[in-house]
Formats: structure tokens, C-alpha cells, sequence
């Protein structure tokens, strides 16, 4: 098995001279694994505005019906939020929405993980796709390096200015394939390493300028889609000049995953080993149900089941409190849940009105927390 250090020369190649002078002011060696000690017991509210303002309600057992509250109650101690860069078919997911959401995280004691996609839409491996605001210099790496470096400094600036500085920043969703694209690509097609490492160094930079004009700790991560993807990104990444980062996290759903669930323990202590970095499932979901409560189809069914854990609450419950043990006791930080609220409501997507996973969240479906929810509770284990 191969270990590595980070490159403390050649770090900006083929990037303007600007960028050059700011990437080589950047330090590059920032935090260590085992630095970053705090459990991560997570939860992406990323819907949760949009659902509210569709009719969603929701309730525990001990009478609070706001899902911050409620999930502090249940012993959340992080909040993921997306953040897409100039959507034209949504309101949500904007910088204002994403305020609201930081500001009612923090009201409630949990930190903050705000996810760039770096695009108006959707990304995931395979469609990466360049906001319009850059089309103009897609074919530019420098001058693209250049606008998302602004980009993720001024956001996370303005955030700075109202007191809503996240904790930790993901630079880019699922980049399992080349970022900030015109088309699509093929989650096996291969990377142009040259070109890719450039423009998340790029946003690696902008985060650690904020933090040392701000005197504040922002942590970065780099995100992967599903555990056997992520040792050859990283690896070939870090061939390629990639800058130093603090956090893996990881995509892990076992109906698009090849790992058997038994491996991912290991494969966390490896990584962890590997890359020097902390490790996060920072994506996961196990459905409580198969059946449905609205005419949208649900996207995790039978083929998503484990053996040994069926689709009801005790089900989920069990596959979510041992996956959070295989990550923590191999020295992984923890796991965020998505998309735990994302219940049935007046909402519509693309292809339906209703919820696409509202038997895979957290609530049944009368919107009350159920025993799916424990495997956020701290023990003395966990901490």
C-alpha cells in the first residue's frame, strides 16, 4: 500500500500568475488526521425549507414539531447544506436560502458542512455541469480556476460578514469525474487530472485564505461517491499536485455501492492511514419501508436492502447504529444522514409531486421521529 505527503512545490501549475502568488501564500499544512476529533452524527437539511413551505409537518415525542429542534433533540450535532450557484428553476439551495439555514443550525448548537456543487443544478459522478455564470471560460482552466476561487472566497466572505461561517466546506459534490463541465461525462471516463486538480486546488486556496483572514477553523473535504472509488481518486489526485485537506467524505448507499457493507470499517482505517485525512460518511440512507405515501416514485426498494436488516424501523435503526460503529471504532469521524426529512408533501420535483425518499427518512409517514433517528444519540462510546 502506497503513503504519500503532500507537494509543497508546483502547486499552482498552469495557473495564472495572481493565482500563482495567492496559492503559494496558502499553507499547506493545515490540519492532521486526529486533529478534527469531534463524532460527526449528521443530518442534510438541505429540503427541509422547500418541504415547510410546501405544508410538511413535522413531530417527535417530546411535543417539538421544528426538524432543527427535533434533530437536536435526537443528538445531531451537524448540519449538511447544499448550495447551488445561480438556479434558475428553484428558489431554493441559493446563498439567501442557505443563510436562513445556517442561522437556524447554529440557534439549535450544531455545526455547520456547506456543500459547493458548483453548478445551478444537481451534480453527482458522470454530470458536473459549469454554471452559466462561467460557460464563457470553460475552455480556459485559469480563468475557470480563477472564477471559482472568487466564487467560494466571496461566498463564504458574505457569510463571514453575518456571522454565519460554516465549520466545514465542501469543495465540490460526488467529484468522482472532472468538475465544472459542458456535458456530461461517463462515470468511467477518465479524469483530466491536469485540468480537475487545478480548479479544486483552486477552492482548497479560496477556504484556507477565508480562514486566515478570518482567524477562524474551516475545515475542508473533498467528496466521493461510494467507498471503492475512493482510494484511486485520491491516490491519482494527489499524483497530480492536489492540495492538502482535512476530510474524506464519502457516498455510501448500498444499492449503487460494489462494497460489502462488512469492508467499510476497514477500508475507513485505510483511508484514514492512506491520505492522512479524516474520514466521513457523509452521504448514507437505509429505507424503513417499501411501501409509499404519495404517487412519486421511491428511489431505494428492495435492492437496496442488506441481509440481516429489513425495511422497517428497527431495520434501518440496526444498519445505521453499526455502520456509525464500523466508521468510528476504525477511526472515521462519523455519518450524515440524507435526506432524513425529505417526507411526502404539496412539493414537486421534476418527475412528480410528492417525495422521492419518504420512505427512507427519518419520520414515518404522519411526519413523527422514529426509531431510525437513534443512531444520532451520543454515548459514551461515540464521544
Amino acid at each position: 500500500m502506497k503513503s504519500w505527503t503532500f507537494p509543497t512545490t508546483g502547486l499552482a501549475r498552469g495557473v495564472n500568475f495572481a493565482l500563482l502568488l495567492f496559492t503559494l501564500a496558502v499553507s499547506v499544512t493545515t490540519s492532521q488526521a486526529g486533529e478534527l476529533t469531534d463524532t460527526w452524527r449528521g443530518v442534510d437539511l438541505s429540503y427541509v425549507n422547500e418541504l415547510e413551505a410546501c405544508g410538511a409537518k413535522y413531530a417527535d415525542a417530546r411535543g417539538n414539531t421544528d426538524p432543527y429542534k427535533i434533530f437536536e433533540a435526537a443528538g445531531a450535532n451537524w448540519v449538511r447544506l447544499r448550495l447551488w450557484h445561480t438556479p434558475e428553476w428553484t428558489d431554493y439551495s441559493t446563498l439567501d436560502d442557505v443563510k436562513r439555514s445556517i442561522a437556524q443550525a447554529r440557534a439549535h448548537g450544531m455545526n455547520v458542512l456547506l456543500d459547493f456543487h458548483y453548478s445551478d443544478d444537481w451534480v453527482h459522478p458522470g454530470k458536473q455541469l459549469v454554471p452559466a455564470a462561467w460557460r464563457d471560460v470553460v475552455d480556459d482552466t485559469q480563468a475557470l480556476a480563477a472564477k471559482l476561487a472568487d466564487y467560494t472566497y466571496q461566498t463564504l466572505i458574505v457569510l463571514d460578514k453575518e456571522g454565519l461561517l460554516p465549520d466545514a466546506v465542501q469543495v465540490g459534490n460526488e467529484t468522482n469525474t472532472d468538475l465544472v463541465i459542458t456535458e456530461e461525462v461517463a462515470e468511467d471516463a477518465p479524469i483530466n487530472w491536469t485540468r480537475n486538480v487545478q480548479l479544486l486546488n483552486a477552492g482548497i486556496d479560496a477556504v484556507r485564505r477565508v480562514s486566515r483572514e478570518t482567524d477562524a477553523s474551516i475545515a475542508v473535504m473533498l467528496h466521493i461517491a461510494q467507498p471503492e472509488n475512493v482510494a484511486p481518486w485520491f491516490s491519482n489526485g494527489i499524483d497530480a499536485g492536489l492540495h492538502r485537506f482535512d476530510l474524506i467524505g464519502v457516498s455510501f448507499y448500498p444499492k449503487w455501492s460494489s462494497t460489502p457493507f462488512d469492508a467499510v470499517g476497514s477500508l475507513v482505517k485505510e483511508w484514514r492511514s492512506r491520505f492522512n485525512a479524516d474520514v466521513v460518511i457523509v452521504e448514507t440512507a437505509y429505507p424503513w419501508s417499501l411501501g409509499s405515501n404519495d404517487a412519486a416514485n421511491n428511489l431505494l426498494g428492495p435492492d437496496s436492502l442488506v441481509a440481516g436488516y429489513p425495511a422497517d424501523t428497527d431495520g434501518q435503526r440496526r444498519w445505521l447504529q453499526d455502520l456509525f460503529e464500523k466508521v468510528t471504532s476504525h477511526g472515521g469521524a462519523g455519518v450524515v444522514y440524507w435526506e432524513p426529512a425529505w417526507i411526502s408533501s404539496s412539493c414537486k420535483t421534476r418527475w412528480g409531486e410528492g417525495s422521492h425518499w419518504e420512505n427512507a427518512t427519518l419520520f414515518d409517514f404522519q411526519g413523527r421521529l422514529h426509531e431510525g433517528a437513534a443512531f444520532l444519540a451520543p454515548t459514551d462510546d461515540s464521544e
